[in-house]
């Protein structure tokens, strides 16, 4: 069986015509993880970083949220999603490396995968833009899907 690419019309770009499918309760979570260099052992107290600019994580899950929100704005081909629920869970460990979890849900007929790894991006990148002026040895080592519901197939990795 051959796949073709669903965003491609006769050679040219488009949106999915989502029109005649189901409306079905739609999940997914995806993950970021940031690399925090040794330096910045110091900075973390209580599982959270304080600067100048306030609460890093505090601050990331709400740039996750607000990222999620507006990913069909980001994304060209992406459909704009009425969510139900947007979710960010940010932990870090003794090796400095900082877990950004992010859940999106929605009742919908396309699914939240891009809202769930648009969010966990953004959060990443909100911890790297707030702790640059610490180091700029911070690396967003991965973001990858976790797990989807709702539609035609689940995935789970």
């Amino acid at each position: 069986m051959t796949k073709k690419f669903t965003h491609i019309d006769q050679d040219s770009p488009s949106m999915v015509d989502v029109g005649q499918k189901e409306v079905t309760e739609r999940t997914a979570i995806a993950q970021a993880i940031v690399q925090l260099p040794d330096d910045m052992k110091p900075y973390i107290t209580d599982g959270e970083i304080r600067t100048l600019k306030g609460p890093v994580f505090q601050t990331a899950i709400i740039a996750g949220i607000q990222g999620a929100k507006k990913t069909s704005e980001l994304i060209p081909l992406c459909h704009q999603l009425n969510l139900n629920k947007v979710d960010i869970q940010i932990s870090v460990n003794e090796d400095l490396e900082v877990k950004i979890t992010s859940l999106a849900k929605c009742s919908g007929k396309t699914g939240v995968e891009m809202e769930a790894l648009t969010g966990a991006s953004v959060a990443a990148l909100t911890i790297y833009d707030m702790c640059k002026a610490f180091s700029h040895n911070i690396v967003i080592k991965e973001t990858k899907l976790i797990k989807k519901t709702g539609g035609k197939s689940d995935y789970q990795l």
